[in-house]
């Protein structure tokens, strides 16, 4: 309810948009209200009112569009669905009487009169009556149709009330009222308006004609006046646009006037037929189909109404000679036919002979018409026997004359003509294909009559269906004789018919049979014939052919027949009947039958060609010798009348020779002798050829030694057929006695073929002992032959036919050796393959049959030669010789000219079919590997030949089992996709390797490797799959042969590296091996020189980017190290090993699991490689270009190893196993070089990540055996290592670092410095990783770093002691040191003037911590360090190192309360501004404060700077003099009195000559400050 409550929301909205004034939207409205109205069932009754009045008021509205008026009154009529009674209501009320209506308020009438006639019929009066008071008030021309179209919609809508009453709800209305006022509308229109009508106007009432006539012919007393009005209407056939509307109310009346019984009168009727007729036969311009159809059916009624009369007015009309007019009757006789009007039926006679009126007419188009019409009447069963016979014969003879007028045309034809003739043959056959033999009347009418048109030779195109009617006959006669043991339906005279004799229909059905094994119906229909029809043709074959029948049509019941099997099948038949019949008159006339019928066939037809046969096996049945010798005779003496007078001879003589070779042979020698060729000699006399020439007998000779008895050849084979030919071939290469080449194609071509036919009749006699003595001379004869072919042209067939000569020949004994085999093919091989490309050859040809026949030859010289090396190869037994025959088509195959490798591939798919059986030990794989591959050849063809190829190897070593599956995937090898030929072909691949014997791997590699180098893109690929798919599938075998395979590979690869792709395949090939035998490849590729050249760094990466193989490889190459390591000694295998592991990590192999021990292990050939020089003996003798200048580099083992070690570094950064080191790239310099080394190690061991700690507790436990290593290097390594990993506590945590302590405290006594110097600064690291372990082992660590600090010669030990001190020191209290507190202070001090400067930072940093660290009872003694050093720290303050500068302010800091200076805590704080503050200012402050303070320390600081006045830095000079400027201008006259003024103006004299400006300038102002004091106190200087 919803729904519908939305729907006529809808529709209110709709409505209110109808009182707008836009009429182009109300255009939109309407054709919605259409719609909505017409599938609406229920409508609100008040808006179908509102509806109505909207409607209603723009229909009559005159100011809007005409268009939009009808469809307001197309929606109002659609109202009258929901509510007709106010629908009509609405428009009677605009229907007013004497009151001209809206012309849309009448046409709305007229449409409720039709379309509710039932509603409307109630209403009907008083429409009438009004619109009858409104005729004469009509002036225009438009509402006059308009009232036209209402009187012929108001007389349907009678009409069918008047026909139909019954069928209406209410009572029986008066309907002669209705029809009354039809009639007076009718006849004021036709009176009034009609006489006057425009043309618009008299379509409108030619419309209304046919309803209101119709209306009034059912009341007597109008019928005259409505018959009369006809006259009228066919009157108005003038305008063509009006002729369907006339015909259409015509058909309106003459209906009305069948349903009435009312008969027109003659002359009208007349009328109408002949106006009828000229709508349909209409010349100049053709009718309209509509118009034309109506026409018919007009005549159909007429047929009904009257058919005598009809067929009277046809008879009369079809006499004439007018085209169209017999055209037009023929055809309405054909449609009244197919009506099956039941009165027509019994007038067959008079169609009959009104047809047979136009039999002699030669046009086309009623010849064609009176053959369909003919069909038509033997469908309808329209056929009498007496008068049926005539129109059957004209079918046939139909066809003969259109077959006579094409083939031989009187005058010169145009296309239309020829045209016309064909659709007459055409619609003979058509006829004859559907004509229905057993039709009433249709058996007596045909039979045995139309037996007469099965010999003659005018009649073969009509053999499919005359061939169906006979059997249909016969079999119906057959079935009748079985039902009711009686037959009638075919005992007819024949009259004056001459029927065929037995022997013509044998003769004739036997020859027709032939076409059967082409799939042809009339060769089909034929042997049908024989079946059924043995006791016409003789009564003895009833039984024969009742049992040979079914046999014999075996062959046929396949779609591919076998035209040779079926035509050996047919002569057998023709021999078993006439020994059957066993009468020599009789087989005498059927040969003369067989004569007779030559003229019936083309001589290239293959019926000509059977018969021929059919002749001499009929002569070879016949036992009358006479007759046989004097037919054969005649035959050799008049050859012209068998057509093709070579062929016919050849064939006949042939055949005739299976039975009479005593007789054949003798006529041949008595014609030869008779004859002596005079003609032939003298040929230019005579026009054409009138005889057999020497070629001919040649080929005759040929014929018979292959059909004559294999018991009589043998004996005179050598003689009288090979002597013979001999003799006349060379006769005819003799020019006045003297032999010479005969380059005649067609002599050439006879003797082939006759040694061909010689060659298999030997063969066939099966005679093991039989030696053929021409043999090596015919073979020899042949290769000449061949020889002397062009290689640029195709254009003779002599290679095709000598190669199947050869073929023969070679089987014969004596066999060949396998040299003349060898000879032999590649002869031949040479003559074919290398010829161009097939299009070119065929672009030789000037016709496209030239060009047809290159083809053939082409295909045939292909087949030939792949026949005769299957023969020759096959025949062998020896796998060997097989193999070396097979070579001689290796280098066709790889050919770079496509045409030449898809001809070497077609050869060798027909020698490796599916059938053939391969010697015991012939191998497969070299040939596997050279065809399968060509499985992605750039041609279909050649794609399918090596698939082919490839199955029949593994067919002929008896490897069946994938076959049908390997053929399924072969059919998808057409496609032109590459990805889907290479998709197919790894699955081949896949199958097919599962099959190569694994002895036979390496070989098939072999021709892979070969493929992969010289081979096009895609076939390159091919290689590579089916390489991988071998050894996937046998590389668990290859072991014996792994070292040969690994070698091929290798020699192959400098070529394949060109091929981007090939190489590839190549690697993937030595990953696949490694797979399987991963130790064995590894050493192998270790044996490479050093440094690996492109290509064995290219085969390592190889092997690591495979899954399959990469984990097995790093293992093995962990393994072998281990192994080389074993000693401590880094051997050359060892770097080999290395330089391995390098480009394997260089791939990205992961090594999360093994690196630990790859760390180690690399880290220990580092250092067992330090300083060692490469062997000479391992260096790659490969030479290189240098460039100008370049000087050559020998490899260095520890650089290699360093270089792997770096490599592996790199990986495991990247998975989180360690961190970036703190050297950078500088690390792996350091850790390469002997000097640095252990620089880097610990750089090193600083970058390893310590929070994955399991990691490196592996690596610890790997390493721990470095520290007792015989080898002092590893030892240095280990300990280097080891010291950094002490400051880690997590690692003391998990890891046993103890023993490494004690490792390092007996170290530390080590002869070695750099050893002493890494467990020193182990032990110092242990203060940051272990503090309780320093407190624990105090004293071992004190004594141990505190006996560094001895180790003068070598400084870093001092600097790793000092600073190892330092970290130790932060970790224990004064009294934990108190014995070794006065030492450490006096040899820290020493250092404070070290020329490194993190000697002297350390030091000075450890002198702070001491001072922190001063107990009371080293307070004094430590006072008096602190004044000792004083001098130090002040000069350091401008040290050159910032860092020394800071420290010595800190440690002046720390110790100024020894010497109770507090008041410089103030000056010290200058120090930390951000602009120091200048030397001399802060000397001289300072001074200034300790003369204050304490002149003493003033004195003791110059007491020690003179030794300052030569240090080796600018600045401390520069300082140590400012300083001495400072004191001198602050000591009391006591103390400047105690100077060395000499000693001190000498010193400074010197110094203004140092290089340094800056000390230039203290020393004169020192000068002059010393001067200047001197005098203050009067003393000299």
């Amino acid at each position: 309810m919803e729904e519908y409550g939305d729907m006529f929301g809808d529709i209110n909205l709709t409505i209110g948009m109808l009182s707008k004034e836009d009429n182009i939207s109300k255009e939109d409205i309407y054709c919605h209200l259409t719609s909505f109205i017409q599938n609406t069932d229920i409508m609100d009754d008040a808006i179908v009112q509102r509806l109505i009045y909207y409607t209603s008021k723009d229909m009559r509205d005159e100011e809007i569009p005409r268009e939009l008026r009808m469809l307001a009154g197309e929606v109002l009529v659609s109202l009258a669905a929901h509510d007709f009674n106010s629908v009509m209501y609405e428009v009677q009320s605009n229907f007013r009487i004497l009151e001209l209506p809206n012309e849309f308020v009448v046409l709305a009438l007229a449409e409720l009169a039709t379309s509710y006639v039932s509603q409307s019929i109630p209403f009907m009066m008083m429409t009438l009556l009004t619109m009858q008071t409104m005729l004469r008030l009509v002036e225009d021309e438009n509402m006059r149709q308009t009232f036209c179209i209402a009187l012929e919609n108001f007389s349907k809508s009678i009409y069918k009330y008047v026909n139909h009453w019954k069928d209406f709800p209410y009572p029986k209305l008066d309907a002669n009222r209705l029809s009354d006022k039809i009639f007076m509308l009718f006849r004021y229109i036709m009176e009034k308006w009609a006489p006057q009508a425009s043309p618009m106007h008299a379509l409108a009432i030619i419309k209304a004609h046919g309803p209101t006539v119709s209306l009034l012919l059912h009341r007597e007393d109008f019928c005259e006046f409505a018959l009369s009005q006809i006259s009228w209407l066919l009157l108005q056939y003038r305008d063509k646009e009006n002729d369907f509307y006339i015909t259409q109310s015509l058909k309106q009346i003459l209906t009305a006037a069948v349903l009435y019984d009312i008969a027109l009168p003659k002359n009208l009727r007349r009328s109408v037929l002949s106006s009828l007729l000229h709508q349909i036969c209409k010349v100049p311009e053709p009718p309209i189909k509509e118009n034309k159809l109506e026409a018919s059916s007009c005549f159909l009624i007429l047929a009904h109404a009257n058919p005598v009369d009809l067929l009277d007015f046809f008879d009369e009309q079809i006499r004439s000679t007018n085209e169209a007019v017999r055209t037009g009757i023929l055809t309405l006789l054909r449609s009244t036919i197919n009506a099956e009007e039941p009165k027509f039926r019994n007038h067959t006679t008079s169609i009959e002979k009104t047809v047979k009126l136009v039999m002699g007419d030669l046009s086309v188009k009623v010849r064609k018409s009176t053959l369909l019409l003919i069909q038509t009447m033997c469908e309808k069963g329209y056929i009498e026997a007496r008068e049926g016979w005539p129109l059957i014969d004209y079918i046939f003879s139909q066809f003969a004359m259109s077959n006579r007028n094409l083939e031989n045309p009187i005058k010169s034809n145009s296309q239309e003509d020829e045209n016309g003739e064909k659709s007459v043959q055409e619609t003979s056959l058509e006829v004859l294909k559907s004509l229905d033999p057993l039709v009433i009347g249709m058996p007596q009418v045909l039979w045995p009559r139309i037996l007469t048109y099965v010999v003659p030779k005018e009649y073969t195109g009509t053999l499919d269906y005359l061939f169906n009617i006979i059997r249909i006959l016969i079999m119906a006669e057959e079935k009748k004789k079985r039902d009711i043991q009686e037959s009638t339906a075919l005992v007819v005279s024949t009259g004056a018919v001459k029927l065929p004799s037995p022997q013509q229909l044998l003769a004739r059905l036997l020859v027709i049979s032939i076409l059967a094994s082409l799939g042809q119906l009339c060769g089909a229909g034929a042997i049908g014939l024989l079946k059924i029809m043995p006791e016409i043709i003789h009564p003895k074959l009833a039984e024969m052919w009742k049992t040979r029948m079914p046999a014999l049509l075996q062959p046929l019941e396949g779609s591919n027949a076998s035209i040779v099997l079926w035509e050996t099948m047919l002569l057998q038949l023709l021999k078993e009947s006439l020994w059957k019949i066993s009468d020599v008159a009789w087989t005498s006339q059927l040969s003369r039958d067989f004569s007779l019928q030559m003229g019936s066939y083309s001589n290239s037809s293959m019926e000509k060609k059977f018969l021929w046969k059919a002749l001499g096996t009929t002569l070879a049945s016949c036992q009358d010798k006479d007759f046989v010798s004097s037919q054969i005779n005649e035959f050799l003496v008049t050859p012209s009348l068998l057509g093709d007078h070579r062929q016919g001879t050849t064939s006949i003589l042939g055949f005739c020779a299976e039975n009479h070779l005593d007789i054949v042979l003798n006529v041949l020698k008595t014609f030869q002798d008779k004859e002596k060729f005079f003609v032939n000699r003298c040929k230019g006399i005579f026009s054409g050829k009138k005889s057999l020439t020497k070629t001919d007998l040649i080929l005759i000779y040929g014929a018979v030694a292959l059909h004559a008895p294999k018991q009589q050849l043998l004996a005179r084979l050598d003689q009288d057929i090979m002597g013979q030919i001999l003799l006349l071939y060379g006769q005819c290469c003799q020019i006045l006695g003297v032999s010479v080449i005969n380059k005649d194609m067609d002599l050439q071509m006879s003797f082939t073929r006759s040694i061909t036919e010689v060659g298999i009749a030997v063969q066939d006699a099966e005679d093991q002992k039989f030696q053929f003595t021409y043999k090596e001379m015919l073979i020899g004869s042949m290769l000449d032959l061949i020889k002397d072919e062009p290689l640029n042209t195709l254009a003779s067939p002599v290679r095709w036919k000598v190669l199947i000569a050869i073929r023969y020949l070679s089987k014969l004994k004596p066999a060949l050796s396998l040299n003349d085999h060898l000879n032999i093919l590649e002869e031949n091989i040479r003559r074919l393959l290398p010829l161009p490309p097939l299009e070119k050859l065929k672009s030789q040809g000037e016709t496209d049959k030239d060009r047809e026949r290159i083809e053939f030859l082409y295909e045939r010289s292909m087949d030939a030669l792949g026949k005769l090396l299957r023969s020759m190869i096959w025949d062998n037994t020896d796998a060997q010789n097989c193999e070396e025959m097979f070579n001689l088509l290796r280098m066709w195959l790889v050919s770079q000219k496509q045409w030449e490798r898809e001809r070497a591939f077609q050869v060798t798919s027909k020698v490796l079919t599916k059938d053939v059986e391969a010697p015991q030990n012939f191998r497969i794989g070299s040939l596997l590997g050279l065809l399968a591959p060509h499985s992605c050849d750039t041609l279909p063809t050649i794609r399918q030949a090596a698939t082919s190829s490839t199955i029949g190897l593994l067919c002929a070593k008896g490897i069946c089992q994938e076959v049908d599956r390997l053929q399924g995937l072969q059919e998808g090898l057409d496609s032109e996709d590459e990805q889907v030929q290479i998709k197919i072909s790894s699955k081949i691949a896949k199958i097919v390797c599962k099959f190569i014997p694994s002895e036979e791997i390496q070989v098939f590699l072999e021709e892979t490797l070969d493929g992969l180098e010289t081979l096009d893109p895609l076939c390159t690929k091919a290689c590579g799959i089916w390489m991988i798919a071998a050894l996937k599938e046998h590389g668990a075998l290859l072991e014996d042969q792994l070292l040969e395979i690994l070698s091929t590979i290798y020699h192959h690869m400098p070529v394949l590296r060109q091929k981007e792709e090939s190489f590839q395949f190549m690697l993937e090939a030595i990953s696949q091996i490694a797979s399987f035998h991963m130790d064995a490849v590894v050493n192998n590729l270790l044996q490479k020189p050093l440094p690996f050249d492109r290509d064995t760094k290219t085969l390592w990466k190889a092997l690591a980017e495979n899954p399959a193989s990469s984990g097995k490889l790093m293992r093995a190459l962990i393994k072998k190290l281990v192994a080389r390591l074993e000693d401590d000694i880094a051997g050359t295998e060892a770097i080999s090993v290395a330089c391995a592991i390098y480009e394997v990590i260089l791939t990205g192999a992961h090594i999360t699991h093994l690196y630990p021990e790859l760390f180690t292990l690399l880290l220990k050939l580092v250092s067992c490689s330090l300083g060692q020089k490469m062997p000479m003996s391992t260096l790659s003798q490969r030479r290189r270009v240098m460039q100008l200048g370049e000087r050559q580099r020998f490899p260095d083992p520890c650089r290699l190893s360093t270089a792997t070690l770096k490599c592996l570094q790199a990986q495991a950064m990247r998975e989180g196993l360690a961190k970036e080191s703190d050297e950078g790239d500088n690390l792996w310099t350091l850790l390469s070089n002997p000097d640095t080394h252990h620089i880097g190690v610990c750089a090193l061991a600083r970058s390893m990540a310590v929070w994955q700690h399991g990691v490196i507790l592996d690596i610890m436990e790997h390493l721990l055996s470095s520290l007792t290593s015989s080898s002092e290097n590893y030892r240095i390594t280990g300990m280097a290592f080891f010291s950094e990993l002490m400051k880690e506590p997590i690692l003391w945590k998990h890891g046993n670092l103890r023993d490494v302590l004690i490792f390092m405290d007996q170290n530390a006594r080590d002869s070695n410095a750099i050893l002493r110097q890494m467990a020193i600064r182990g032990l110092g690291n242990t203060a940051c990783g272990a503090p309780h372990k320093v407190r624990k082992y105090k004293q071992m660590m004190l004594e141990c770093i505190i006996r560094g600090l001895y180790h003068l010669a070598r400084t870093e030990v001092v600097c790793e002691s000092l600073k190892a001190l330092k970290k130790i020191l932060e970790l224990l209290t004064e009294r934990d040191i108190n014995f070794y507190f006065k030492e450490i202070v006096l040899q820290t001090r020493t250092f404070f003037e070290d020329e490194q400067d993190d000697v002297r930072l350390t030091a000075i940093s450890l002198f702070e911590d001491l001072a922190t660290l001063t107990g009371r009872r080293w307070k004094i003694f430590f006072a008096e360090e602190v004044k000792k050093s004083m001098i130090s720290f002040l000069l350091h303050l401008w040290d050159p190192n910032p860092k020394i500068g800071a420290a010595c302010r800190d440690v002046l800091v720390i110790c100024i309360p020894f010497l109770g200076l507090q008041e410089l805590y103030g000056l010290l704080d200058h120090l930390l501004e951000r602009d120091l503050p200048r030397a001399r200012d802060f000397y001289r402050q300072l001074c200034m404060k300790l003369s204050k303070k304490n002149q003493e320390i003033l004195w003791i600081l110059h007491t020690h700077s003179f030794t300052f006045f030569t240090s080796s830095w600018e600045m401390i000079r520069s300082a140590a003099v400012k300083l001495t400027d400072a004191i001198i201008l602050h000591l009391t006259k006591r103390y400047v009195e105690l100077l060395d003024r000499e000693q001190l103006t000498m010193r400074l004299q010197a110094l203004r000559q140092d290089p340094c400006i800056s000390v230039q300038r203290a020393a004169e102002a020192t000068l002059q400050t010393l001067l200047r004091r001197c005098k203050e106190i009067s003393i000299p200087l």
